[in-house]
């Protein structure tokens, strides 16, 4: 049974995400706080972390950064905290899903099994992708440019994995998202994919503000290009 940590201090929601969450076949624990998150997270058991923003003791984002240091469990935040500021943040430090109270839970349960569904299979294809210097290895989920181990997000990760498939292919905002994250597309606006985008070129490209491997094409949307001069580069 997959296992989920609920961070909530919100009594009135945490019985019934519990029960739902426990109707679909998952196990969950219920942190109130910091305090006990840490408590419950010291083994690292999960496979996913729901985590509201605003707690008794702290933050929900710090949280997910110290989450990020040592694991790339899929991470959601649940929250009241609908400032767009807000949602950049949550996933700039590695949130993979940013979902705003009050929410439907038919919507809340589908994205939950859509980040269970992709972590899941992530190491199922081919062993290894490999082009203009970067190499995945996916059976092992570790990205190297030129031979150097980079450390992804597992949105990061997921997002790399789908551009390094369709080499020199445009793919619109509308189709990265529905791949993504397996749902329709209205509950996700391109704010959130531009995040991804410029986060995972700040790692990958040797220069982010002119990139050659993630490249924008003009009204139509990105392309992993193997056409570029990254390989004749120096180290």
């Amino acid at each position: 049974m997959k296992q989920i940590l609920l961070v909530e201090d919100d009594l009135s929601l945490i019985g019934g995400l519990s029960f739902a969450v426990k109707k679909e076949g998952y196990g969950v624990d219920v942190a109130r706080t910091v305090l006990e998150a840490d408590e419950f997270w010291s083994d690292e058991k999960y496979d996913l972390v729901i985590l509201d923003v605003s707690l008794p003791d702290g933050s929900g984002f710090e949280l997910c950064k110290k989450m990020r240091l040592t694991s790339k469990v899929p991470i959601m935040f649940l929250t009241a905290a609908d400032e767009e500021t807000d949602m950049i943040m949550g996933l700039d430090i590695g949130g993979d899903d940013y979902i705003t109270k009050p929410f439907k839970l038919a919507v809340f349960l589908s994205r939950i099994n859509a980040l269970m569904r992709r972590s899941s299979n992530f190491n199922q294809e081919s062993p290894e992708l490999s082009s203009n210097d970067i190499r995945v290895e996916l059976v092992k989920g570790e990205v190297y440019k030129r031979d150097e181990q980079i450390d992804l997000t597992a949105s990061e990760y997921k997002l790399l994995c789908l551009f390094m498939e369709n080499p020199n292919r445009v793919l619109s905002p509308e189709q990265i998202l529905n791949r993504l994250w397996d749902c329709n597309e209205n509950y996700i606006d391109n704010n959130t994919l531009t995040v991804y985008i410029r986060r995972l070129r700040t790692k990958i490209e040797d220069d982010p503000g002119k990139p050659e491997r993630i490249v924008t094409v003009r009204r139509m949307g990105y392309k992993w290009s193997t056409e570029t001069t990254v390989s004749k580069r120096g180290i």
